[in-house]
């Protein structure tokens, strides 16, 4: 089973990384699979140069292929002017908008204050329902007041969050079908479908 995570934090360290890391501890302790963390800070130029292009380079194209083949997502944002940011929004813009069709998703954000805590609701779960991906009920917000003082402890109410989304991906991963294999169509010669058209004597 492949899990991908993909996190748009700027800083480094980065609270969204912190908080993804955290999100992916709490699933693959109920779910065993192989982890493939993608920072999008370091696709920034890559991300632009695809809209110029329209085509990715290698490093892109590895990173869309890890989100499109893996069994589940894990997508965190900072929460900037009330939605995600915009290297987030750019990185699902060049991914097909069907290649995520079916897909279980753990949508997450952080943020200065609990205040932008409706930019989940309002923005990230939108974008992933129109990618017609299956996102979990639970989706987990962290303000700054969220983590304690330690850089990677973080206060009771946070916990439970994390644990309730980790749970329910970890449970759509467990019970997911596998896809389907793509049939390949079977060519019916040209002479053949002529053939069809005409009318019977």
């Amino acid at each position: 089973m492949k899990l991908a995570v993909v996190t748009a934090g700027l800083t480094q360290p980065s609270s969204s990384r912190l908080l993804a890391d955290r999100l992916t501890q709490a699933v693959t302790r109920q779910a065993q699979a192989e982890v493939r963390v993608i920072e999008l800070r370091d696709l920034a130029v890559d991300i632009a140069n695809n809209f110029v292009t329209g085509f990715p380079n290698a490093r892109l194209r590895e990173a869309i292929e890890a989100v499109t083949e893996a069994d589940g997502l894990i997508a965190v944002t900072p929460i900037f002017s009330g939605s995600y940011s915009g290297l987030f929004k750019s990185f699902f813009d060049v991914i097909d908008n069907g290649a995520l069709a079916g897909k279980p998703v753990l949508i997450a954000a952080t943020g200065g204050t609990a205040r932008h805590s409706l930019a989940l609701e309002h923005a990230l779960r939108p974008l992933f329902a129109y990618l017609r991906a299956v996102v979990v009920p639970t989706a987990v917000y962290a303000a700054a007041e969220d983590w304690g003082g330690a850089a990677d402890a973080f206060t009771d109410g946070l916990g439970p969050r994390i644990s309730r989304a980790a749970e329910e991906l970890a449970d759509l991963l467990l019970h997911r079908r596998p896809r389907a294999e793509a049939k390949e169509e079977e060519v019916v010669p040209f002479e053949q479908q002529l053939a069809a058209l005409r009318p019977l004597d």
